[in-house]
């Protein structure tokens, strides 16, 4: 599913003759960063309670990651720096890797077998 969240990025790119929109790529990359660093490598730390001060930094850190996702289609939208289309191809890229992060997630709570 990541694959095609890329496919999804290029092809914006590719119709609409423009390679802004491959900006938010480079957040697709920033996102699992704070849980390779601060987390172990491990998603679980996202969803419990306990705090810290490098917990609560990598939960900051993924949030704005994940709000910086969303922010700039419609960021470079506002500025007329993409099209239309272009930004809900970038959303549409959005939803499935959050799809993918969650079935992720899911797959690492659920792996003691």
């Amino acid at each position: 599913m990541f694959s095609s969240s890329i496919l999804l990025q290029i092809l914006a790119c590719a119709i609409y003759n423009n390679w802004w929109p491959l900006l938010s790529a480079l957040m697709y990359v920033l996102v699992p960063m704070p849980c390779l660093f601060f987390g172990g490598g491990s998603t679980q730390f996202l969803t419990s309670r306990d705090g810290g001060g490098w917990i609560d930094a990598a939960k900051f850190l993924t949030g704005a990651s994940a709000v910086g996702s969303l922010a700039i289609p419609i960021i470079l939208r506002h500025a007329d720096l993409i099209g239309t289309g272009a930004m809900f191809i970038e959303f549409t890229s959005f939803f499935i890797f959050v799809c993918t992060v969650t079935c992720f997630h899911r797959a690492s709570l659920d792996d003691e077998w």
